[in-house]
């Protein structure tokens, strides 16, 4: 198969995902987090479902000063109030429903007769049913990633269960006999340096990476070993990441081996710089459609071909949007890569530009380790400062920046 230009090969990583997503499932809120809405989230009740107070203070109602008729707590059934009557009310409490309205505690007084004085504030210090939600709203569309405040959300609109996509389990394959798991790289031999940092990255894109595959490997560079692995791989995920041995060396063993687990090719190359030559695949196993996907060994083209193939499969199979890039201006020149889309690594900056990283080459990680994403510069173009340019980020969790 020949090359597939850059924007293509998503569109199909992104396809192939969609039409094979799990079936949705039903889970409690506890184990939802990082998993998909498989179906809007709406609520169960008004929000708030009762008018509650937004201070402590005092219900009161007609005019002062109030006699205290008795005090609500958060919890508890409001009294009802007679006229001149007020009840001491806590934050978060149920509002009576006669209440005229919420004397804060710091703008009132109790006088020698015990009676309460003092003036409601200009605005009203309760949230009436429904200021946030409806019942039977949709807040939030099927698609959404579930977070914490998703949780949150949904636990306050009632809900115990959530209907979801779940994340992919996912296995990461390590090949090559030149590296080493432990220590400094020696005597011609190099550090693993993508099966510790893979798991991470898959696990923000949504997939969820099998302990036993975490990863597997290194795996010596025989194509029996390649198909072996492989295929234990996928016994156990819905989608392998192999690292290395993408192109046809004499020890590259990934394409004889996807021949013989009868894989068929999504995508054969991408036309990309770095990361050329990746490739995603997929092969029925029983009753379901999985995925191998091919990272090359470079560790900075490795991940341009995670971003590129796997961020868009891993949409589709979780049924989220399909992944789009931002924009940003650049702060200085980055050069165009011919008839390839460039991925250049970039850093925004404290005054809203983003610039080039050094030390970015394709087995580097140094400027990778400090980069906010990739600008993309189109085949046959070049980026100058002050062009604007699409912006791919990294998913790089809140307050992570180095």
């Amino acid at each position: 198969m020949s090359s597939v230009g850059w924007a293509e090969a998503r569109t199909l990583a992104y396809t192939a995902g969609w039409s094979a997503r799990p079936p949705a499932v039903e889970v409690p809120l506890a184990q939802a987090d990082g998993m998909t809405l498989a179906a809007p989230l709406t609520t169960l009740t008004d929000l708030p479902a009762f008018p509650t107070s937004s201070v402590d203070g005092y219900a009161v109602r007609g005019a002062g000063p109030w006699r205290i008729a008795g005090s609500v707590l958060a919890g508890s059934v409001a009294p009802e109030l007679a006229e001149g009557d007020c009840v001491e009310i806590a934050t978060g409490a149920m509002v009576p429903a006669d209440a005229s309205a919420v004397v804060r505690v710091e703008d009132s007084t109790i006088g020698t007769d015990g009676r309460v004085s003092g003036e409601p504030r200009p605005v009203r210090d309760w949230r009436d049913p429904g200021d946030e939600a409806h019942q039977g709203e949709e807040l939030l569309p099927a698609g959404t990633t579930v977070t914490p405040g998703v949780i949150g959300l949904a636990a306050a609109c009632g809900h115990d269960s959530l209907r979801v996509t779940p994340s992919i389990p996912t296995a990461i394959v390590i090949f090559g006999d030149e590296l080493l798991t432990a220590g400094p790289p020696e005597r011609g031999r190099i550090r693993d340096a993508l099966g510790p940092q893979l798991p991470g990255w898959l696990a923000r894109l949504g997939g969820a990476v099998v302990p036993e595959f975490a990863p597997l490997g290194p795996i010596e560079d025989t194509l029996d070993a390649h198909v072996e692995a492989i295929r234990k791989a996928l016994e156990g995920a819905d989608l392998v990441c192999t690292t290395g041995g993408t192109m046809h060396g004499p020890v590259d063993h990934l394409h004889p081996a996807l021949a013989a687990l009868g894989a068929r090719y999504i995508a054969n190359t991408v036309g990309v710089r770095p990361g050329f030559p990746m490739l995603l695949a997929s092969l029925t196993v029983g009753d379901r459609t999985k995925f191998i996907a091919g990272l090359p060994g470079n560790p900075q083209s490795a991940i341009v071909a995670l971003t590129s193939l796997v961020e868009p499969l891993l949409a589709g199979l979780t049924g989220r949007p399909a992944p789009t890039a931002g924009r940003v201006t650049l702060g200085a020149e980055i050069p165009g890569r011919g008839d390839h889309t460039h991925l250049s690594l970039v850093r925004v900056e404290p005054d809203g530009l983003a610039y080039p990283l050094a030390h970015s080459g394709s087995a580097m990680l140094r400027g990778l380790a400090r980069a906010d994403g990739f600008a993309v510069i189109p085949p046959g173009t070049a980026g100058s400062a002050g062009d604007e340019v699409a912006l791919l980020r990294l998913p790089i969790l809140p307050g992570t920046r180095p």
